[in-house]
């Protein structure tokens, strides 16, 4: 299984030989993977719906409509454990309207076993001739780590009841081995209820186009993605049900990889559907943009959210089940709640 995680690092190298600036397919990829056992259990479709700490990532936005203090955790192991996957964030009320956030994921593949200083030729020899290689000497193996880091600092304000802006500065880091890469961005976000139980949202990410320069001389730029959503609020059953779906429409001609396409435009889909009951539990059924059901559940306790989410990735179980646990623990006490005008 360690030399699997090889395979995984070698769709990283392209970006390590020497080139000019160009726009790179994916390489805002790890940044789209989703956070948060509620959202993910939606099958990402929460655009509209972001309220809490999760929001820096979702719909900056969203941020402003938290009332109190915030910390959320999230762990994620993919491809049988071959991928880690980690995200928290920190949230805090600024005055009556407005909100401030800072958030961290990464993306990380290690301890992958580099072999380029071991091969063993015919002779017994230590060899770079591939023509001549016998065999791996474990002992002269040495590993190193592939990890895509990104930083989100939130800042959000309510204008109305009714409308919320915000917007991120994002730091990105990126980490192959001894190279690495180094950008910032920004995305802008927007919330809006035109009338009462509809709930509309819109995160502009990566706006003026995300610029990474890695050490090699290589800089690659990230184009924006538009992600736009909707959601309903329906009171029935004794709790709430809460409908949600989101389009996330991208600009790197991805045609065969998107769920549709026009030109160099791509769209793809996110749907869910979530059951709150009297705000002590909740069950979650989605569609993914990768056309994968997920599943998820939340139980809500004194201060603490804790969402789980399911997602079987492929129907031969090759590439494993996703499972993610996300805990939120809320500040819920009179002297943090958000001031009011």
């Amino acid at each position: 299984m360690r030399y699997g995680k090889l395979l995984v690092a070698l769709c990283l190298i392209a970006p390590l030989a020497p080139g000019g600036t160009g726009v790179a397919k994916y390489a805002g990829e790890f940044m789209s993977l989703g956070v948060g056992g509620r959202a993910l259990g939606m099958g990402g479709a929460y655009v509209a719906l972001a309220n809490d700490v999760t929001s820096g990532y979702w719909n900056p936005a969203g941020l402003s409509r938290m009332t109190y203090p915030q910390m959320t955790l999230m762990h994620d192991e993919r491809f049988g454990s071959l991928v880690n996957y980690d995200y928290g964030a920190v949230a805090f009320p600024l005055g009556p309207r407005a909100s401030i956030g800072l958030s961290l994921v990464r993306l990380g593949v290690d301890d992958i076993p580099d072999t380029r200083n071991a091969g063993v030729d015919i002779n017994g020899n230590l060899t770079y001739d591939p023509t001549q290689f016998s065999r791996v000497d474990p002992n002269r193996v040495t590993y190193f780590n592939a990890a895509d880091w990104a930083m989100y600092l939130t800042y959000a304000r309510r204008f109305s009841d009714d409308f919320a802006y915000g917007a991120n500065i994002k730091l990105i880091r990126r980490e192959l081995g001894d190279h690495s890469a180094t950008g910032i961005g920004i995305d802008v976000g927007l919330w809006y209820t035109p009338f009462d139980n509809l709930l509309l949202g819109a995160n502009l990410q990566d706006v003026t186009t995300t610029f990474l320069a890695w050490d090699t001389g290589t800089n690659e730029l990230i184009s924006p993605t538009m992600k736009v959503g909707s959601a309903y609020l329906i009171e029935a059953l004794g709790g709430r049900f809460a409908p949600a779906m989101d389009f996330d429409i991208r600009f790197e001609n991805r045609q065969s990889a998107s769920m549709a396409h026009l030109g160099p435009v791509s769209m793809d889909l996110h749907a869910g559907v979530e059951y709150q009951f009297k705000d002590l539990i909740a069950l979650r059924v989605g569609y993914s943009d990768i056309k994968q059901l997920t599943l998820g559940a939340g139980v809500h306790l004194p201060k603490l959210n804790i969402d789980y989410s399911f997602m079987k990735f492929d129907q031969t179980d090759q590439l494993g089940n996703t499972h993610r646990i996300s805990m939120t623990f809320t500040l819920e006490t009179e002297q943090f709640k958000r001031v009011t005008e």
